[in-house]
């Protein structure tokens, strides 16, 4: 089957047991996949290789620097990213490839809808959370904007992104305590990343953020359809927004001292 004018990026570490799923499911759409690794001591390079991607090492200083130095080692004029924890189904891979022929796409961005997969799911939830950054991009309509913690693309002025109709899963959780790992983890930079900005976040917030971030997730999100573990996941979610608020709040009394 012909691959198309794309090449595919993804950063990893220790994606052992995801990145394989990951790249056999776009393998057949490009013959430039790129996987930018941070310091795996698992697999994730050799299982990466084995399938014919590109791996290169560098080291994580963010999410906008590692992303930014993945597309520039992207060798065609299409980029799409994904992560390593994330699908992209047969249907999705038709659209994204129906998109180059009678002339190519029509649009210079686009963007993908990303669904929440919970372990034990075969596919999303139909009302499974769902958001859709710009993931598929021609290289002259933008780039990764540099943030330490943002993930997003921002465009060159006047480029309007078009939308697609299919989903990527998002095989985000392996495990409750491993998503609280990776939260915890995740707040220690965004509070580093709030005081390199000289952002300061309100002291009464330490008592609204658990109770609020709560009903954001289980019900705004939708985790409420999820059962035992919509329950709980929410419930990860409420402990990762107060300990950001903690954290923050306990670095600027730490300063002052």
């Amino acid at each position: 089957m012909n691959r198309i004018p794309l090449s595919i990026f993804i950063i990893t570490r220790n994606e052992a047991d995801r990145i394989g799923a990951t790249l056999d499911a776009v393998r057949d759409i490009s013959d430039d996949i790129v996987v930018v690794d941070s310091g795996s001591d698992d697999d994730t390079r050799a299982i990466a290789e084995a399938r014919g991607a590109r791996v290169l090492v560098n080291p994580f200083t963010g999410y906008g620097a590692q992303k930014r130095f993945a597309e520039d080692q992207c060798r065609e004029p299409w980029l799409l990213n994904i992560d390593a924890d994330e699908i992209c189904p047969p249907d999705l891979v038709a659209e994204i490839r129906a998109l180059f022929t009678d002339g190519g796409p029509s649009h210079q961005a686009y963007r993908v809808p990303i669904a929440e997969q919970f372990p034990g799911e075969g596919a999303p939830h139909r009302w499974s959370y769902t958001i859709a950054p710009v993931r598929l991009y021609h290289r002259d309509a933008g780039r990764y904007c540099a943030s330490p913690v943002h993930d997003r693309v921002d465009l060159a002025t006047g480029v309007t992104p078009a939308r697609l109709r299919h989903r990527i899963h998002h095989r985000s959780i392996r495990s409750l305590s491993d998503e609280l790992r990776k939260l915890n983890a995740y707040s220690d930079m965004q509070v580093a990343d709030l005081e390199a900005r000289g952002k300061r976040l309100p002291a009464w917030r330490m008592v609204s953020e658990f109770p609020f971030a709560f009903l954001k997730a289980y019900l705004l999100r939708r985790h409420f359809v999820r059962g035992r573990y919509g329950f709980l996941t929410a419930m990860n979610h409420a402990i990762y927004r107060h300990m950001r608020i903690a954290k923050h709040l306990e670095r600027r009394w730490r300063n002052r001292s």
